[in-house]
């Protein structure tokens, strides 16, 4: 078997494995999330939402880390250099155990500074507020310790470890869920209290699992100047181009409490865990496919590489739109089965945010091929500065019109000007890489697909009353008519070939059975 097939086969092996994690732990959460709503009720809800939002303002610094930890930690595995590998996962777990403390301290001045002074939290609720926004910082803190670890991880593509770690931390958040309901004290903060316990819980699980199996796992402190720099000055960079990312996506709910409040915040919050939990089918794949990116790149295989990216957007996107059909459609009702109380506003929040996911996706791989090069300086100069300018925009349009869909219309306007920019940097930076070929390769199927699908389901969403019947008929058709479309025009003549062999092979195995 070529290595080509033998990476295609293990991409979709470990794909397989996120699936299966990702189908439990979106039922889960699905179900959690109803349940945290009632309890909590709509204004701790917002006040949950919105100061997680706060949190992760400063967690663009260990995204910025984290993703330099991915990529070298991968580049090492490909280039085959052992002692290397030891020593860059050893350096990057000084550098997170740095950054922790960093953004501890960050957090305890200026985020709590905001905090008390510039959100509008309901009167009475704000020691609650101060309760949970102390524990997330712990809770963050504990994370970023952590990524060097999930990073070894996934670069040696052991995706069924990270399934079986996952769906375990899906069970304890199950668990949370009955112990709130039991519990006699403040459900808000005691909400916060058991999310630190499931994060410190699947931390220490995870370190255990690494030192026992990568050897380079075993941390020895070290400051080799040539592997620190490296990669703090691939992490300096990556910085400003997260802070950008990270500040167009939560910022949306922090300008949306300056304006309108905790009520708002509830009907964000939900639609960006249904929008969580639609990205995970698109994104899990994303997840297996990166390091053979990385890898490719570090062989030098470039035309490999290119396919992968163009073949894996096309999937990712077409999946994502499987989801985003039906759900768009029927978000009223989805919302009316699934929580007891629906926050005001939250169908159209939910679509939106559909939208901005069905754009951001297009991007991903682009920047997993900037990533592999190492080279991430104008990279995240020009995608940071304009994300960054998308809160600013949102903020200065919603002091002209106060319109609460301003910043996340605001958002998806400034995800499309960086996917272009992107993919033109890459350009420079790989001068093999065809922009014609990807655009040629990826738009036409993809738009098609997304256009065509909505047809019959529209048409039947206007035929018939609201209602189980329709949901389902919706949901079927558009699955035909994206299966159809993705075998005639997604997939190539080799792959077509292959669906065919499967399916023979398929009804002559369904034959013996009857026989």
């Amino acid at each position: 078997m070529s290595s080509v097939a033998e990476n295609n086969k293990r991409i979709a092996r470990n794909t397989i494995f996120l699936y299966v994690r990702l189908l439990f732990s979106m039922g889960v959460s699905l179900y959690t999330s109803r349940i945290v709503l009632d309890v909590l009720g709509v204004d701790d809800f917002g006040i949950n939402a919105v100061v997680g939002s706060l949190i992760v303002m400063f967690y663009f610094i260990n995204n910025a880390m984290a993703g330099a930890s991915a990529r070298f930690l991968t580049f090492e595995l490909g280039s085959d250099n052992k002692e290397k590998l030891k020593k860059t996962f050893s350096a990057s777990l000084t550098v997170h155990i740095i950054i922790a403390l960093i953004i501890f301290v960050l957090g305890e001045t200026i985020g709590l500074w905001y905090l008390e002074n510039k959100m509008v939290i309901p009167e009475g609720r704000l020691v609650a507020a101060g309760w949970v926004y102390h524990l997330a910082l712990l809770s963050s803190v504990v994370s970023i310790t952590q990524v060097p670890y999930t990073a070894s991880i996934i670069s040696h593509e052991k995706m069924d470890v990270y399934a079986y770690v996952e769906i375990l931390s899906t069970c304890l958040k199950l668990l949370i869920v009955y112990l709130l309901l039991i519990g006699n004290f403040d459900k808000l903060i005691l909400y916060a209290i058991l999310t630190l316990c499931v994060s410190v819980i699947v931390t220490l699980i995870y370190r255990v699992y690494c030192i026992k199996h990568f050897e380079e796992s075993k941390y020895k402190f070290s400051f080799d100047k040539t592997i620190i720099y490296p990669i703090f000055s691939y992490s300096v960079w990556n910085l400003l181009g997260n802070m950008g990312y990270t500040f167009s996506k939560q910022g949306i709910n922090v300008i949306l409490n300056l304006f309108f409040g905790v009520a708002v915040n509830a009907a964000c919050g939900i639609a960006a865990q249904v929008g969580t939990a639609i990205s995970a089918f698109s994104m899990d794949f994303l997840t297996a496919v990166k390091p053979q990116i990385i890898k490719y790149y570090a062989k030098n295989e470039i035309r490999e590489m290119e396919n992968l990216m163009i073949n894996a957007t096309k999937y990712s996107f077409i999946l994502l739109v499987a989801l985003s059909v039906p759900i768009i459609l029927e978000i009223d009702f989805i919302l009316g089965i699934w929580l007891k109380n629906t926050p005001e506003y939250a169908d159209i929040f939910c679509q939106l945010f559909i939208v901005m996911l069905l754009v951001d996706i297009l991007r991903m791989n682009l920047t997993f091929g900037v990533a592999a090069t190492g080279k991430m300086k104008n990279f995240n100069i020009i995608t940071g500065t304009i994300g960054l300018s998308a809160p600013i925009i949102a903020y200065l349009l919603l002091r002209l019109v106060k319109n609460m869909y301003i910043p996340i219309l605001t958002t998806i306007c400034i995800y499309g000007i960086v996917f272009f920019a992107t993919l033109f940097i890459l350009k420079s930076l790989i001068n093999a890489f065809s922009v014609a070929r990807f655009l040629k390769q990826v738009f036409p199927p993809c738009l098609t697909i997304l256009f065509a699908s909505a047809i019959l389901p529209v048409f039947i969403r206007l035929s018939l009353a609201e209602g189980w019947l329709r949901l389902i008929l919706v949901i079927l058709s558009s699955i035909m008519v994206i299966a159809a479309l993705t075998y005639y025009l997604a997939l190539s003549k080799e792959m077509r070939a292959r669906v065919l062999i499967y399916k023979q092979k398929y009804i002559e195995h369904v034959m013996k059975l009857i026989r």
